[in-house]
């Protein structure tokens, strides 16, 4: 792999990482602390929101994050050829 090739690949992948940091702060410490009192208005399954983003809706959003950062590193491996398969 060139020097330019591998820059690359690492800028792809920084950036996808510090997008799934992002989603991962905002959902569990923006909606299940800073915003929950706010989200407590609106109710999801008999529960208030804010408490539900910081019991289970923080696990499922961190599930799609695990399969978002798999698939997309999978695509960004295959076009920079450093793929497993």
């Amino acid at each position: 792999m060139q020097d330019a090739d591998r820059e690359s690949y690492w800028k792809a992948n920084v950036r996808l990482l510090s997008i799934c940091l992002v989603i991962w702060f905002v959902v569990s410490f923006g909606f299940g602390i800073l915003l929950a009192p706010l989200l407590n208005h609106i109710s999801l399954g008999g529960y208030p929101l804010g408490f539900w983003f910081a019991q289970q809706g923080s696990i499922y959003v961190f599930l799609l994050l695990i399969l978002f950062y798999a698939w997309r590193m999978g695509q960004i491996d295959r076009k920079f050829n450093v793929h497993e398969d």
